[in-house]
């Protein structure tokens, strides 16, 4: 009785179909942390991004509640004149006190400043853009803008701080133009740890994809020693 083939004991490799890599649609390493920004399409959207304009509903909300109140007792004492009633008092007052005070007056003089303050300050919030808090990235798609808050960008770069090798401690204070990191160090020389810093969190702060880049600053000092 002839044995069937394929029965010697042996194992025969089956052949292994392996799928070729698909291109990186990123053209970029596969780490996370090596991402860089997103490539800027033709068209003319890279470049330095204006920052985001604040709708300033705060002050809008009371500038308009007060003007309302204004106009609302207005109104209704003219209202009241025109039913032939006495006009209130403090408006008889201001009258008066306007027909009568010079314009050196101390209290005119300080009424006009308070206007003008609050003229001035109205003005200033109509033509800066606020929201200093977010910082504008480059843009992927010319109808879509993106942006960072301060705070989440401070967070980024603290998380690669420690991951330095000798980082105790790390506190980042994210500014607009400049990124200052403080690390504190328990090993390794202080030289060697600021020039790991200065390489892990310029990476970082390019795999941001800031519009505008943030200079860096970093110092680092050594941990105190307990005594005891």
């Amino acid at each position: 009785m002839s044995e069937p083939q394929g029965s010697e004991g042996t194992t025969q490799r089956l052949p292994v179909i392996e799928r070729a890599a698909e291109p990186d649609q990123r053209g970029q390493s596969a780490s996370a942390a090596a991402y860089g920004p997103p490539p800027v399409p033709e068209g003319g959207t890279g470049g330095t991004q204006r920052r985001f304009w604040s709708a300033r509903r705060i002050p809008a909300a009371v500038v308009a509640l007060l003007l309302l109140l204004t106009a609302g007792v207005f109104l209704y004492d003219i209202a009241a004149v025109r039913a032939h009633r006495p006009p209130m008092h403090w408006r008889r007052e201001l009258a008066h006190q306007l027909a009568t005070r010079p314009l050196d007056d101390t209290w005119v003089l300080v009424g006009a400043g308070v206007a003008a303050l609050l003229g001035l300050w109205l003005i200033v919030l109509a033509v800066t853009p606020g929201l200093r808090a977010v910082l504008p990235m480059h843009r992927a798609h010319p109808d879509v803008r993106a942006g960072l808050h301060r705070d989440a960008a401070a967070m980024v770069l603290r998380d690669r701080a420690m991951e330095v090798a000798g980082v105790q401690s790390a506190r980042v204070r994210m500014r607009r133009r400049k990124a200052d990191v403080r690390a504190v160090s328990h090993f390794r020389e202080l030289d060697d740890v600021r020039a790991d810093l200065d390489l892990t969190l310029a990476e970082a702060i390019r795999g941001l994809g800031l519009s505008r880049p943030p200079a860096l600053a970093v110092h680092v000092a050594r941990a105190a020693r307990k005594k005891g």
